[in-house]
């Protein structure tokens, strides 16, 4: 099954994607890794403020079948959180590019080389659903 790519956003090897607006970036949940852990039940997201770096584990998203840490595409502070996404979780299921997790102001935009556009995604998924 073809899953959906946004072409205006990055990709992270860990199933996350990236909108990049300037200095600043939401970052959000791909459709593959939405159905991957099929029902999402519980989001955990850090706070405003809180630094991360490149791979590190920002958060925790829940389903009935498993849990897993959400992994910082690239380094950054966190300015919002997007507490909807904590009281529906399931509106990740619904629409995993509406709902974003956390926007954050990039820290080291020469890390946005280390992700992949829609195309070298898409590829990159066919790989791992074959």
């Amino acid at each position: 099954m073809a899953h959906k790519v946004m072409h205006d956003r990055r990709y992270a090897r860990t199933d996350e994607w990236l909108q990049i607006d300037g200095s600043y970036a939401l970052v959000g949940l791909s459709d593959y890794a939405q159905d991957s852990l099929s029902d999402i039940v519980y989001v955990e997201l850090p706070s405003v403020g809180d630094k991360f770096d490149q791979g590190q584990a920002f958060g925790v998203v829940e389903s009935v079948k498993a849990a897993s840490d959400l992994l910082m595409p690239v380094a950054g502070e966190v300015t919002e959180v997007n507490d909807s996404v904590v009281d529906s979780p399931e509106s990740l299921n619904s629409d995993p590019f509406g709902n974003w997790l956390v926007k954050i102001l990039i820290s080291d935009v020469g890390q946005l080389q280390d992700l992949m556009d829609a195309d070298a995604y898409t590829q990159y998924l066919d790989t791992r659903e074959h």
